[in-house]
């Protein structure tokens, strides 16, 4: 068995699901995948279903009834890759805007180099993103500023999705009291770890915008993590880590 896993949330992704996981699977490195599904109307489900036929043992699908937001996503995958006791647990997108090869390099990060959490960084060497439109470049950087300067983190990349984390660290945060579904997520989830003196390190990663399907970014993304900070600051003030 692996000891490590690729969790991949999905809401139509039928034109990526397939390549991403035949990617993964292609890596020197052993590591299983589970895609966790939000009833894609596509049916990207069913073609996970199909593949499964050729992976029995390395690739699982957990099915939700409704879109109910990447933070929560994650959190369902979350646990159930601790029940399963799986050592390293990673974040994903399916479309390709993270690289497989990256994998590896997340993993050793945490396996062979004491780090508890490795994140994929587009901003710990200059900017290292393809194919965005300026505006978004200014507004994925301005929000990892501000997130430095509210939450006194040293981590760049706070927003970043694709991340490795030890077991022990979603162990010992509550997944149940993570709020923030979108970019927030993101943040929170590196917030409590640092808060919770787990050492993050950033490995610089190529970061491609997706070629198929529809980005999932909206407004209230946006404004969730603008708000978000905020409040995580001022909670952590009367908590004890």
């Amino acid at each position: 068995m692996s000891d490590a896993i690729v969790i991949i949330p999905t809401y139509n992704e039928i034109e990526n699901i397939e390549a991403i996981i035949r990617a993964v699977f292609s890596q020197k490195k052993d590591f299983h995948i589970l895609v966790v599904d939000d009833n894609s109307p596509d049916k990207t489900a069913q073609k996970v279903k199909e593949l499964q036929q050729e992976f029995k043992t390395s690739l699982f699908l957990l099915e939700r009834d409704k879109k109910d937001g990447l933070g929560s996503a994650y959190i369902a995958g979350f646990k159930w890759s601790t029940e399963k006791k799986y050592e390293f647990i990673f974040e994903m997108d399916a479309d390709f805007s993270h690289s497989p090869k990256d994998l590896e390099r997340l993993y050793d990060a945490c396996a062979l180099d004491n780090a508890d959490v490795s994140v994929g960084s587009r901003y710990v060497k200059g900017i290292t993103v393809v194919n965005w439109p300026m505006s978004r470049i200014l507004l994925s950087y301005g929000a990892s500023w501000y997130v430095r300067l509210i939450t006194r983190m040293k981590v760049k990349d706070s927003t970043a999705g694709f991340v490795c984390y030890k077991r022990e660290v979603l162990e010992t945060i509550d997944l149940d009291k993570i709020k923030f579904v979108g970019y927030a997520f993101q943040i929170e989830m590196k917030f409590k770890a640092n808060k919770s003196g787990f050492r993050i390190v950033e490995i610089p990663v190529i970061f491609k915008d997706r070629i198929r399907g529809k980005s999932k970014m909206s407004g209230s993304i946006i404004s969730e993590a603008i708000f978000g900070v905020i409040s995580l600051k001022l909670k952590s003030i009367f908590i004890k880590y």
